[in-house]
């Protein structure tokens, strides 16, 4: 297994892994947006910029020239910039002309927040998830960043174990759509020794 960053050629794959987690928070305002014009927004996202190496990481876990795993995430301050290409790309499309995807401020403060995190359905409980996390930290150093943060439903318990195997931590809770998340979070920051005067 090869974990990189994404690139623009991956966007086809990525976006079916994407979409599970929009499946999963049932958000009221894609209840009427077919899977396909939801994956196409998705698909042209992770072909922008911002997207791959600009204003966010996308790192993808690949076997055999197939990506079966993605993690995205991006420093707390660029998430209006990042939210703003899922909106300005769904515009583009038929089936949201009534409303353009707004996208609801999911982040804490001073964290860099694991915005995505997905491995294919036939290739969970193989390690991905925790090969993935544990390739994050590279990337969050690489944004002087200290924290990682991320959300996790109420209703996805064996989600919330997982995390705290790599050690990250409840430190509040966030509502997102009409779903309770626990907000986690890693200190990346080593334990500062106390100097005696």
């Amino acid at each position: 297994m090869i974990i990189r960053e994404a690139q623009k050629d991956d966007a086809g794959q990525i976006a079916p892994l994407i979409n599970l987690i929009y499946d999963e928070m049932q958000l009221e305002e894609l209840e009427d947006v077919p899977d396909g014009d939801l994956l196409k927004v998705i698909r042209a996202a992770y072909q922008t910029d911002a997207y791959l190496s600009g204003k966010a990481t996308t790192v993808v876990a690949e076997i055999n020239h197939r990506i079966v795993g993605v993690a995205f995430g991006y420093p707390d301050e660029n998430e209006d910039a990042v939210d703003a290409v899922m909106t300005r790309l769904s515009a583009k499309n038929a089936a949201f002309a009534v409303e353009p995807l707004e996208l609801e401020s999911e982040i804490f403060t001073d964290e860099w927040y694991l915005d995505s995190i997905a491995v294919d359905p036939n290739y969970q409980g193989h390690g991905i998830g925790g090969k993935l996390l544990k390739a994050l930290p590279n990337y969050v150093q690489r944004d002087d960043m200290t924290t990682i943060g991320l959300n996790v439903d109420f209703a996805n318990p064996s989600a919330k174990k997982l995390y705290q195997r790599f050690d990250y931590e409840t430190v509040g809770t966030k509502l997102i759509g009409d779903h309770k998340y626990y907000h986690m979070q890693l200190d990346l920051e080593p334990t500062k020794a106390v100097m005696a005067s």
